[in-house]
């Protein structure tokens, strides 16, 4: 595959010959779902998803039929059976992730066979076919996105199987400053690895449709060369290891459209970095196994570190544009979700491949950061209302579609469950503007008063159906005597998780409103924008903090302010969703604070194993962006790219 060398200082060209490949855009109002059999689908498929979903639909009617016999005693009035609604619809999802985990935990027990013939293990396979590993990347630091190439590279050369792949740097930067900085980046990579690199290099004028758009651009021009694709993030790595056993299991299976694996969170710098990583590592395998296990080959996508079946991605997963109006219409922004499920509906098997290591990522560095790339996320999933009538889709791709739209309703619905919970024994004791004390008030009392034992009884058994998958996960580590010490000892793990939980609480009320404005919005038809994720910085300007969160804070300080007037023990009962708005801003100040991170790390506390013993991949990226030519500066994400060194300055001087 001859390569072509650059030919203008404007645009240079790091190119193979183009292999163009036709991507027909679908139509979600014609086509049926494929009945092509997929013999990579568990047995007894059926038989797992009844025990999953009757196990949560007994929990549900279960803990559905205590709070009716609270309730039900004058009767059930309006508001009344406004809360039993909600508490119905958010229990029903708690029970599902609860029946989920539980699989994950019995099969990560258990003695199993490799999923899809993957075996760690074994000894590495050989390759016939070729993969393409995708690169996009959108305003980010160059330095630090090629370093991670540069590592991934060395590792597959490691393997011997280095041939079998090429990396393709998919820009779709609108900066001219940093698409300069992304030509150096890839001058200096090249000069690097030498003139057999397996590296190229484009960069579209307009980005039309985002990474989606961005992918199927390549598909389209480049994808008929390549068996298989494999899509990584900025900010992903992965080791040759891992890539050679994913392409061998697709020649393997040639049925099968995808396989996902699980990332692991790496690199976490700050206090509310290490909490996502340190809980993706100890609770994400259980929940990954127990929905691999019952997803079978109706699995999902994430639009990360996947492989993909090129011929079946282009004959299957071309977007359309969606109507139905604000703010359904336009291209579609969650375009995993929608492309894992129409290449379902081709006959295509998605797997997911939680068994398989050596797959990773990094984390937004504070609550701030992952709420600004949550709000994007909401609006795409909400998108998907108008994809759910496509005809054709499997019912677990449905599933999946109504999943990610009811993760983001659940936050206005817990709000509502919260004030109906507290309005009602209020309007039953009498409360009104002109007397707001009412000595010794609490809602606990009210709720108490018609059965005590089963209303504490329901508290508790919500409670532990919330909270077992994060027990489930620290029990597995716990029983891994490798994996236990990794992450620090018994006492380490549970105090770590401990940590996590309660400040996962005291961040719930800010994720609940800064969630429930999000739906308000796109709901309204406000988009979202397209910004860079900031990658290892999580400090904001104070002044940032307080614009951001002065309305919470102050909602928090008068609610709480309101509540003790009413009664001093109603203010305790609200305690802890009340601290954590009016905390906002503290919160959020020292989640991000790199010098908290740093601290816990040296004590043990939030420990990974990829902190104790890094993967060489990781190693190596980190070297990689440590060596880079260039001088530190304020990460890409806020404004400005790093200042360029001596080799960059050179290669614009010889580039004019």
């Amino acid at each position: 595959m001859s390569k072509d060398r650059p030919t203008s200082s404007s645009q240079p060209s790091w190119l193979p010959q183009e292999s163009p490949l036709t991507m027909p855009v679908q139509n979600l109002r014609t086509g049926d779902l494929s009945s092509r059999p997929l013999p990579t689908s568990p047995p007894r498929i059926g038989l797992r998803r009844a025990l999953v979903m009757g196990n949560a639909m007994l929990l549900t009617l279960f803990a559905t039929y205590q709070i009716w016999w609270v309730l039900r005693g004058d009767g059930i009035d309006v508001l009344e059976g406004v809360l039993l609604v909600l508490f119905v619809a958010l229990f029903a999802w708690v029970a599902l992730s609860f029946s989920s985990a539980l699989a994950g935990f019995v099969q990560m027990l258990s003695t199993r066979v490799q999923a899809l013939g993957i075996d760690e293990h074994a000894p590495l396979p050989s390759l016939t076919a070729r993969t393409a590993l995708l690169v996009p990347t959108y305003n980010e630091d160059p330095w630090r996105v090629l370093a991670g190439v540069h590592a991934m590279h060395e590792s597959l050369e490691a393997t011997g199987r280095r041939d079998h792949f090429d990396f393709f740097i998919l820009s779709d930067t609108t900066r001219k400053d940093i698409h300069q900085e992304e030509v150096a980046a890839v001058r200096e990579l090249l000069r690097r690895l030498g003139d057999d690199a397996r590296v190229f290099y484009r960069r579209r004028d307009k980005n039309t449709e985002r990474k989606a758009g961005n992918i199927a651009d390549w598909v389209r021009r480049f994808g008929g060369a390549y068996p298989h694709l494999l899509i990584l993030d900025a900010d992903s790595l992965m080791t040759g290891d891992t890539l050679v056993r994913l392409a061998a299991a697709m020649e393997r299976q040639p049925t099968i459209g995808l396989i996902q694996t699980l990332p692991m969170i790496v690199n976490g710098r700050t206090f509310f970095a290490r909490m996502q990583q340190f809980a993706g590592r100890v609770y994400g395998p259980v929940v990954a196994h127990g929905i691999a296990w019952w997803h079978g080959a109706e699995g999902n996508y994430w639009g990360h570190n996947a492989i993909i079946r090129t011929a079946a991605f282009a004959r299957h997963a071309g977007l359309p544009h969606l109507g139905g109006g604000k703010p359904f219409e336009g291209a579609v922004l969650s375009h995993d979700f929608v492309e894992a499920a129409l290449l379902r509906r081709g006959g295509w098997a998605v797997h997911m491949a939680p068994v398989l290591v050596g797959s990773y990522e990094e984390g937004p560095p504070s609550l701030t950061d992952m709420l600004v790339r949550d709000r994007r996320w909401c609006q795409g999933n909400l998108q998907h209302g108008a994809v759910l009538p496509a005809r054709g889709l499997h019912v677990l791709s449905r599933l999946h579609l109504l999943i990610g739209i009811g993760h983001y309703f659940t936050a206005p619905m817990w709000a509502m469950l919260m004030l109906v919970g507290l309005a009602i024994p209020l309007q039953q004791a009498g409360f009104n503007a002109g007397q707001l004390h009412m000595e010794g008030f609490t809602p606990t009392l009210y709720w108490r008063g018609g059965d005590p034992e089963r209303f504490l009884w329901v508290f508790y058994f919500t409670m532990a159906v919330l909270l077992a998958p994060k027990v489930m996960g620290c029990i597995v580590t716990l029983l891994d005597p490798s994996l236990r010490r990794q992450c620090g000892g018994t006492l380490r793990i549970a105090g770590s998780a401990l940590l996590e939980t309660v400040m996962a609480a005291l961040m719930a009320p800010v994720t609940m409103y800064v969630q429930s404005r999000g739906v308000a919005e796109v709901l309204a038809g406000r988009d979202s924008g397209w910004e860079t994720q900031r990658r290892d910085d999580g400090s904001v300007p104070l002044s940032s903090l307080v614009r951001r969160y002065a309305g919470l804070t102050i909602f928090g300080v008068f609610t709480g302010a309101l509540a003790y007037l009413v009664s001093p023990a109603l203010a305790a009962w609200m305690a802890p969703v009340v601290l954590g708005m009016a905390l906002s801003v503290p919160i959020n100040v020292l989640t991000a604070s790199p010098m908290v991170g740093r601290y816990l790390r040296t004590k043990g506390w939030l420990r990974t194993p990829e902190e104790i013993m890094p993967p060489e991949v990781l190693s190596r990226a980190l070297e990689f962006r440590a060596t880079s030519p260039c001088t530190p500066s304020v990460p890409v994400g806020s404004g400005t790219i790093p200042a360029l060194g001596a080799y960059s300055s050179m290669v614009r001087a010889e580039d004019s």
